[in-house]
């Protein structure tokens, strides 16, 4: 008899923004599969199988399997599981071991995106909101970054990469851009300049990229 598999969105890192169903799921679940950084955000887990990048999908799929198996799985995916998240690898991983979609649940959680915007004071459903991560066709950004909204972005590469390839393709570098780094978690930091700037500097791989028309 087929379990149930739970994709739980944790937020963008700290543990202020957990939400109580997050909580709760996993508390319940049989096996929690989640990133080292994203487990330790729990106290009441049972048993954990954590991953890193190089056996992702391994790890994923023994938490399908699991489920198959008749247990209840909390699968955690930082901010929110439908973007830039890892519901779309779940469900193909579920369709592979005809895991039932029926018995998937989505708990939606808070993403970076969205604290940016807050941070930024943007309105963010007149924004361009676009993902990177793990695509290599950043060029998609060039038709929508002059149409007028600001654009929010999470790089697939460097900050300083994607400022530098804008400013090879003709974005002028003294347009204004917001580097949030590291929200949520104790040294955040805000950074508004140029893109010029930029395109100099450096940061850590957990940004939120805002460009501003």
């Amino acid at each position: 008899m087929s379990g149930k598999i739970y994709i739980v969105g944790i937020g963008p890192g700290s543990s202020e923004y957990l939400t109580k169903k997050a909580l709760d799921t996993v508390k319940m679940s049989d096996y929690t599969v989640g990133s080292t950084r994203a487990i330790d955000l729990f106290d009441d887990i049972q048993n954990k199988i954590a991953f890193n990048v190089k056996d992702l999908l391994d790890k994923l799929e023994e938490g399908v399997k699991l489920a198959a198996d008749g247990n209840t799985v909390s699968i955690l995916s930082t901010g929110d599981p439908g973007f830039s998240g890892v519901l779309n690898t779940v469900l193909r991983l579920s369709d592979e071991n005809n895991f039932s979609k029926q018995n998937i649940e989505v708990i939606p959680g808070i993403s970076s995106l969205q604290l940016a915007a807050a941070r930024c004071h943007i309105q963010w459903d007149n924004a361009n909101v676009m993902t990177f991560h793990g695509r290599e066709n950043i060029e998609d950004i060039l038709p929508v970054i002059n149409n007028g909204k600001v654009t929010i972005a999470l790089p697939s590469r460097k900050v300083r990469d994607m400022a530098q390839f804008l400013l090879e393709n003709g974005v002028e570098a003294d347009r204004r851009v917001t580097v949030c780094e590291r929200l949520s978690y104790p040294d955040e930091k805000i950074v508004t300049t140029t893109l010029n700037e930029i395109a100099s500097s450096e940061f850590t791989y957990m940004c939120i990229i805002v460009i501003y028309p």
